[in-house]
């Protein structure tokens, strides 16, 4: 038995994990699917979500278990993860990234765009503090190959994500986030995380093990069964550490 943290990525909520949960615990496994503060039911002011408080809120999540938490992180939420295991990696069992941003010490999830414009679709609000994204474009983007129903409820729950965490720099340590070990799922069709910057991200941090999915961006939708095996063959290669 393991306990898994499932962590949200941008304009998601823990409502995208929902196949996923009920399939950990049918197979008797702990989980835990939060909102991250600023979405859902933990209603932040936009302007007050930070990196390092969304990090703080998953470290405590993994503390307060009985036992070494598995944190996942999808797309932004990877960054989520890894702030969360540089604060309490003695309460962490290990980290898996799916189609997850996965960078090192010093960089910000808004250096994937290297300075060029956001992608179409994509806008920042006129004070600068949200990003949203419209449904034509989220639809191609995050929910290739998904079911027409679940695509259609997943763009009505999508909400305006906290801006400030994507221009924070992660501080990483080898001694705390380097200590703990890392998987990777791929989705080979990613539209969001092309999977060439997936893999260019490993090549920075190598993950062992590695799955790769093919899907799109969200395979908690499209493939919630496989996805769920993979993480608990992920859970069983991390051990009993």
């Amino acid at each position: 038995m393991a306990t898994f943290i499932l962590v949200h990525g941008a304009l998601h909520g823990g409502w995208c994990w929902e196949k996923v949960v009920g399939r950990l615990i049918a197979a008797n496994h702990r989980v835990l699917a939060p909102d991250l503060p600023g979405t859902g039911e933990r209603w932040v002011p936009a302007g007050d979500v930070t990196l390092s408080m969304t990090g703080t809120f998953i470290a405590d999540l993994a503390v307060r278990q009985d036992d070494k938490a598995i944190l996942v992180g999808h797309s932004l939420g990877g960054i989520t993860i890894c702030d969360a295991a540089e604060r309490a990696p003695e309460a962490i069992k290990g980290l898996i990234f799916v189609a997850a941003v996965l960078l090192p010490n010093g960089s910000a999830a808004a250096d994937l765009f290297q300075g060029a414009p956001l992608p179409d679709g994509l806008k920042l609000s006129a004070d600068g503090l949200t990003l949203t994204d419209d449904p034509i474009h989220a639809r191609h983007r995050y929910y290739s190959g998904c079911h027409e129903d679940d695509v259609e409820i997943a763009l009505a729950r999508l909400a305006p994500q906290p801006a400030r965490p994507m221009s924070e720099k992660l501080s990483l340590s080898q001694d705390r986030f380097g200590s703990l070990p890392r998987a990777y799922v791929e989705c080979l069709r990613d539209n969001a995380l092309p999977i060439e910057m997936q893999r260019l991200q490993q090549e920075c941090l190598p993950c062992d093990p590695v799955f790769a999915m093919d899907t799109g961006h969200s395979p908690f939708l499209q493939a919630p069964d496989l996805l769920t095996s993979h993480l608990i063959a992920a859970a069983e290669a991390f051990g009993d550490r």
